[in-house]
């Protein structure tokens, strides 16, 4: 597979460059407020209506799918790009600060389960970038070779996202420039805390043994360094 570079300066990359933007900038933001608020300071609250918490993935939800018609639709140039661009962005961080609530359906942003929306927003961020910077894992797409395009990109991703449930972000990110770290990354063992070894590895089976085997508990990398001082997440 093909990785090609391109520092040249077009819409695309621009566009590409505010959606990335507008995504960091509202995820920290997020992660700023949602600590405030745990901490009990500042004059930030919790949403709730009728006694249901509002939850901030359905303001990140709204935004994506009013920027989605909006650009499917009406197909606009300019200033109104980027106001797309921008609001699709700020949809995307708030729906995937809280990825691990919408993965596991329960409130788990504070416990080690929550991690799993850091790696995932993270993994998002990197990828952008490297979108912006003009890198093409997947080669150029035209009429003629489009579904191969196509093709390589779902496989790349599918693997990558793989990586991913099985606690391995940074294979996913460097699988989606080169596709056998994304392999690897998918079909060795999961770590032990990963959404993947929670769902299919039964305790005490030769995989659970092995994934704790391979990852002792209380081991730590810098990846995970990087996620607690990014999102916050208690030890």
């Amino acid at each position: 597979m093909d990785v090609q570079l391109d520092f040249g300066l077009d819409d695309t990359r621009i566009t590409a460059a505010w959606m990335l933007g507008s995504f960091l900038v509202v995820f920290l933001l997020t992660r700023g407020i949602t600590r405030l608020i745990r901490s009990g300071r500042g004059p930030f609250r919790d949403t709730s209506i009728g006694g249901v918490h509002i939850h901030h993935l359905v303001h990140g939800i709204v935004l994506m799918l009013v920027a989605g018609a909006g650009e499917f639709l009406y197909r606009p140039e300019g200033a109104w790009q980027v106001v797309l661009a921008v609001a699709f962005g700020a949809g995307a961080a708030l729906t995937l600060d809280e990825f691990a609530l919408w993965l596991h359906l329960e409130d788990v942003y504070w416990s080690d389960k929550g991690r799993l929306s850091v790696d995932a927003v993270l993994v998002v961020a990197a990828v952008g970038a490297l979108l912006v910077l003009g890198v093409n894992p997947f080669g150029a797409a035209n009429e003629d070779n489009a579904p191969t395009v196509i093709g390589a990109a779902v496989i790349t991703l599918a693997f990558a996202a793989v990586a991913v449930f099985k606690g391995k972000p940074i294979f996913a990110v460097l699988g989606v420039i080169l596709l056998p770290f994304a392999i690897v990354g998918a079909i060795r063992i999961a770590k032990p805390g990963s959404a993947w070894a929670k769902r299919r590895y039964r305790e005490g089976s030769s995989k659970d043994v092995r994934s704790r085997a391979r990852f002792p508990e209380g081991k730590r990398t810098r990846w995970d360094a990087v996620v607690d001082a990014v999102g916050g997440v208690p030890r």
